[in-house]
């Protein structure tokens, strides 16, 4: 049974698809006037994990995530660079794509465009109207926020006690907010200024208010209700209320059955913002550290909490992968050392090992896609691992638990969007076929091995014979010479027992 943590209810509750084995999600996606920032990341990195955990569990996933491609800021952007709104869009659309694509983010199922969808928006504002819930103003349309009882359920707030968003101020200088039956109403339709995209309407020319294109589009591309609508913490007030207020107070139905939010980004355990100069786009932050250890560090962090990105968190990401590619590397090595004798592994732990680890991974995970659980019970196979197989006498006949163990650490890490390599292409990582041996080690060789070709793979397997026979005869200033040799080139041999394992420091 799967639980979340639903942001209406402030509960975790168990979650029930309006469809058995479908879910219907939407997520809430960029206004395209920029590249996307770490935070950003961090939120759709985050619902990317809970639907690939979802997708994983044999679910059937629908997954719309919008783009809006009209907006103020946008707009802006255009103004500043000489370029139309449209192509300003288009181009940052483009680059979030290659963004999540870099992030290892899946495509969702459905991305419209607030562009492309003005037909259903306007249909939606009609309806609002129709109902008595929306009232237009000299070309603008707003929402009676007072004719939805429940507003203020989501966010948690006392409509009496709240305030009005920014003071919009139009040519002549009279506030707009004057032009409103009450100060909270907000737009659904603007009307169309000079210079602006606007797009013919009922009530002349103009461009949808931000919060209609995704009610708009989640009922055409999801139906009603839907699953798990999901987005960022900033987004639960005004921009979700406002969403659940219009989307249900034209279909007097429930819009989404739960809703979820991830938490915030911090730098340095400060706030990011461009003020204290410590805003950082996703490219850039890709540009130094590679996706897998980027998604191993939201990982790390429950996707409700904050999640603060710093050095040293880093650091432990790239450490915490690294001790899983260290066991993947050990299963491998082992998986083609095994011999046809009778190994000296406990059969019996062996094979429980990875059933029981992969029931705790699915309760950690059932309990509000719990990640940093999920991930410490990853950790407890790899620390199994480590005790029950390496250095031990592996047999044919204990071979494809092995491969099983691999296949399984490597599937359960996709689940956090942390691709690692297959078991084929480790096996040739670790019997030599995929490491690109420096130039220098065919000198050691000729010095050592009395190797006389060029071929660095063909002076590494001289240097392993000439070492071997070294130890067998207990040379020891050759063996090691050669040991001395390959370190200055930063290559290190592990004797296992199943013989010796080349490896770089």
């Amino acid at each position: 049974m799967i639980k979340i943590y639903d942001t209406k209810l402030r509960e975790k509750t168990e979650f029930v698809p309006c469809e058995q084995n479908k879910v219907r999600m939407y997520v809430c996606g960029p206004t395209v006037y920029n590249r996307i920032h770490i935070g950003n990341a961090r939120t759709f990195a985050s619902f990317d994990t809970i639907r690939r955990y979802l997708l994983w569990r044999g679910y059937d996933v629908v997954f719309v995530q919008n783009v809006t491609d009209v907006d103020d800021k946008i707009i802006k952007r255009a103004n500043e660079e000489g370029k139309t709104a449209s192509e300003v869009a288009s181009a940052y659309t483009k680059a979030f794509i290659e963004d999540m694509h870099a992030l290892n983010v899946l495509d969702p199922t459905y991305r419209p465009k607030a562009t492309e969808e003005i037909k259903e928006m306007i249909k939606l504002v009609k309806e609002l109207i129709a109902k008595g819930h929306a009232y237009e103003v000299e070309g603008d349309v707003y929402f009676e926020v007072r004719s939805y009882s429940a507003y203020g359920q989501l966010s948690g707030r006392n409509i009496d006690e709240m305030e009005s968003g920014h003071r919009e101020l139009r040519a002549d200088g009279q506030g707009l907010e004057d032009r409103k039956r009450d100060p909270l109403d907000f737009a659904l339709w603007k009307a169309a200024k000079p210079g602006e995209p606007s797009w013919p309407s009922p009530w002349g020319q103009g461009r949808p208010g931000w919060h209609i294109e995704c009610s708009a589009m989640s009922r055409k591309y999801l139906g009603l209700p839907f699953d798990i609508h999901g987005g960022g913490a900033d987004l639960v007030f005004p921009h979700h209320e406002n969403e659940r207020a219009q989307s249900e107070a034209s279909c007097d139905c429930t819009f989404a059955n739960h809703w979820m939010h991830s938490g915030m980004l911090q730098i340095n355990s400060e706030k990011m913002s461009k003020s204290l100069g410590n805003f950082m786009l996703l490219c850039d932050v890709l540009n130094q550290t590679e996706t897998p250890v980027l998604r191993m560090l939201f990982a790390q962090t429950h996707y409700r909490s904050p999640l603060d990105y710093c050095p040293d968190r880093i650091a432990e990401a790239q450490t915490s992968l690294g001790r899983i590619e260290n066991c993947l590397k050990d299963l491998a090595w082992a998986i083609v050392n095994a011999k046809p004798e009778e190994g000296n592994i406990d059969d019996d732990a062996l094979t429980v090992l990875p059933l029981s680890m992969k029931q705790r991974f699915v309760e950690a995970m059932d309990d509000d896609f719990n990640a940093p659980a999920a991930l410490g019970e990853v950790f407890v196979l790899v620390n199994e691992i480590n005790s029950l197989v390496v250095g031990k006498s592996v047999s044919c006949d204990q071979k494809q638990t092995l491969i099983d163990i691999y296949n399984l650490l490597v599937e359960l890490m996709g689940v956090f969007g942390v691709n690692l390599p297959s078991l084929d292409q480790m096996i040739s990582e670790v019997s030599g076929g995929a490491i690109e041996y420096p130039q220098g080690i065919v000198t050691v060789a000729s010095e050592f091995a009395g190797y006389k070709g060029d071929d660095t793979q063909a002076a590494m397997e001289a240097l392993l014979v000439a070492r071997s026979e070294a130890r067998a005869s207990k040379n020891w200033a050759v063996a090691d010479g050669i040991r001395e040799g390959l370190a200055s080139l930063g290559i290190v041999i592990e004797d296992t027992a199943q013989g010796p394992r080349v490896g770089f420091r």
